[in-house]
């Protein structure tokens, strides 16, 4: 019996309508017939349910089995310029990747619930995201020096990153994994694919904030989380220590110093500069002047390339050469389209995995004596 709620998320993860899907499955039932379906009114045949699971390239199972865990939304960072079918897709999209992931690693063996723990941070106030943010540091024990990669620490923390192809509207979303008793047992963050890595790496911080944070009062959940994720990235402390605690000009090499040591964007420093009042607002406006004027308030000089997810990628490749994974699968697993230029890679493994086991060995005995070159 096909599950109404998995069709549809299924359905609007590949952003597909009732009507899309009628005609990719040649019009077989009609999209009355597939609302019915989704609404749990009927149910369809056996012919049908394999048809379907084949046009959305998924396995029957997946359409007629529900997780034991549950994939909800923290917090949605989006424009108006995002439409609302495409805000559902992403939503969808995400919420099924990372039910994916769990079930994987659950399969791997390498699911462990005290990884997740995470102690949520009360907030009363927009300042308290400051000191917040310090608490966090001091728990992972990461000191106040810039974090050389927000991916890896949160993958290390098995904090799952998701890249997506989204639109511009697009900023990001925070996830958690609850079981039965609505206890959190993972969490995810997203982020667009193909942005710079200063804007992705804020991005990270900001949604790590929306894990973290517990507010209280009428404390506003954006600017609570953006502060959180400037002083995580930024300390307080540190950027007292490289620039001082007052400072009437700062110069353009400065500001190129600290987005290349903080790996943020100059319009986020200056922020937090002022934020912190080490600038005051005269030579906060002269700057976002300049920039206006120079033309990098869109791009800026000096650009920091994206952080790549390893741990992940390693996990379904490993489970591809070990036969637990197929490429369909993969593919969700990653949030990959056709176009994906992350999908070579991929083709790479597969084609990895259909030679014969002799042909693997040589290849493996060839690169292991390769990377012993000096």
């Amino acid at each position: 019996m096909v599950i109404g709620k998995r069709l549809r998320q299924i359905r609007i993860a590949q952003g597909m309508s009732l009507d899309a899907l009628a005609s990719a499955m040649g019009n077989l039932v009609t999209k009355q017939s597939l609302s019915k379906y989704e609404r749990g009114a009927s149910n369809p045949s056996e012919v049908v349910l394999v048809k379907m699971a084949e046009t959305l390239d998924v396995s029957i199972t997946s359409l007629t089995h529900m997780p034991m865990l549950d994939v909800e939304t923290i917090e949605y960072r989006k424009r108006s310029s995002l439409r609302k079918h495409e805000e559902h897709q992403i939503e969808n999209m995400s919420c099924y990747a990372l039910e994916k992931r769990i079930c994987l690693l659950d399969k791997l063996g390498k699911f462990d619930l005290d990884d997740a723990i995470i102690e949520p941070i009360p907030v009363k106030s927009i300042e308290e995201s400051e000191t917040a943010a310090k608490q966090l540091r001091e728990r992972w024990n990461l000191g106040s020096n810039p974090i050389p990669s927000m991916v890896d620490l949160l993958e290390n923390k098995r904090i799952h990153v998701i890249e997506i192809d989204a639109p511009d509207g697009f900023d990001g979303l925070s996830l958690k994994v609850v079981n039965n008793k609505e206890t959190p047992v993972s969490y995810g963050v997203v982020t667009r694919r193909g942005i710079s890595g200063e804007r992705q790496r804020l991005n990270l911080a900001h949604e790590l904030g929306h894990i973290v944070l517990e507010l209280e009062g009428d404390v506003d959940p954006e600017k609570a989380a953006f502060r959180f994720g400037a002083a995580f990235l930024v300390p307080k402390e540190s950027l007292i220590q490289d620039v001082g605690r007052y400072r009437n000009f700062i110069s353009l090499q400065e500001m190129l110093v600290l987005k290349s040591r903080y790996k943020m964007s100059i319009q986020a420093l200056l922020y937090r500069l002022h934020e912190l009042g080490i600038i005051n607002t005269n030579t906060y406006r002269r700057w976002f002047i300049l920039l206006g004027k120079k033309g990098w308030r869109k791009e800026e000089p000096q650009k920091i390339e994206p952080e790549r997810l390893e741990w992940i990628n390693l996990i379904v490749y490993g489970a591809i050469l070990k036969g637990l994974l197929s490429e369909q699968d993969a593919k969700q697993l990653l949030c990959l389209n056709h176009n994906d230029n992350a999908n070579f890679r991929l083709k790479e493994i597969l084609q990895f995995v259909n030679r014969s086991e002799t042909e693997r060995h040589e290849l493996l005995t060839r690169q292991f004596e390769y990377t012993q070159i000096e």
